[in-house]
């Protein structure tokens, strides 16, 4: 099978879907068997857990001769967090409140600038103006990992705060997010997955698709769906407009991973099991 995803980006769709349901503990060879399902080859699957160990993603033990990787703290909060706003059932409710966060670092961390803006734009933040971001959820304790996290308390400043002008709440949001651009890939996720949602569902409930197909079209959906996290704000519903696409689409996305999870798991289970700690210790 051609490889379609970058192999550190498949790794962190089957902790944060199956291993980490698992115990949290894979054998590096179940991980590798897993991977060579989407056209991943050993030397890239190896290579890949080893920047996620070195960039305090996983962590690695070792029993007998047998290498095992496990989330950290990190890995596993990240994986929490990523999983409830994949799986959510409907859009945060709002209290009215924006947070809003300013920070001055110097030109001599500038690399800790860059780390900050990525993770804060994954967070569901948005740009308000240079160095000042903002959004309308309670990421208190997001906020304050990530300060502890980068050591730059000394150069953030975190308020909480209504806004009075000169524009509406909804003017707010166009000016820090293009959810006409984010309507635009909503619509091309439904266009695609509707698709394979309506010929995919009578041929599984025929059992004519084997669990190992069920469990890489499993993934692949939640690899496609996993990258709205990456631009969707996760508004509250009162900041949203009229036509917002974003609910159809999770519908979608739900309906389908439903219908695949089920010999998805199996297939998942019959490999992991083949390295799983507790019979390697009989």
């Amino acid at each position: 099978m051609e490889k379609q995803f970058n192999t550190r980006s498949m790794i962190f769709t089957l902790y944060g879907d199956y291993i980490r349901h698992h115990g949290n503990v894979i054998w590096i060879g179940s991980l590798i068997r897993l991977l060579k399902e989407f056209g991943h080859n050993e030397m890239s699957v190896r290579a890949a857990i080893s920047r996620m160990h070195k960039q305090g993603w996983v962590q690695s033990e070792k029993i007998g001769n047998k290498s095992y990787y496990s989330l950290t703290e990190r890995g596993r909060a990240r994986m929490e967090e990523a999983s409830n706003r994949i799986y959510k059932s409907q859009s945060p409710s709002w209290d009215g409140m924006w947070r809003m966060l300013v920070y001055t670092i110097p030109e001599n961390k500038r690399h800790l600038r860059d780390e900050l803006r990525k993770e804060l734009v994954w967070s569901g933040f948005g740009l308000l103006s240079n160095s000042c971001w903002i959004t309308p959820n309670p990421l208190e304790d997001q906020i304050n990992r990530l300060v502890k996290k980068y050591g730059i308390s000394d150069y953030v400043s975190f308020f909480r705060s209504t806004y009075e002008g000169m524009s509406t709440n909804q003017e707010l949001v166009a000016k820090c997010w293009d959810i006409d651009e984010l309507n635009d890939h909503y619509s091309q996720f439904i266009q695609e997955y509707s698709q394979k949602y309506v010929i995919d569902k009578p041929k599984i409930e025929k059992g004519e698709i084997s669990d190992g197909s069920c469990f890489v079209k499993a993934a692949m959906l939640v690899h496609q769906y996993r990258k709205f996290l990456f631009i969707d704000p996760n508004l509250p519903a009162e900041l949203l407009p009229e036509k917002w696409l974003g609910d159809s689409a999770a519908s979608l996305f739900t309906d389908y991973y439903q219908l695949l999870k089920n010999p998805a798991n199996r297939f998942f289970e019959s490999v992991f099991k083949l390295g799983n700690i507790k019979e390697v210790n009989k």
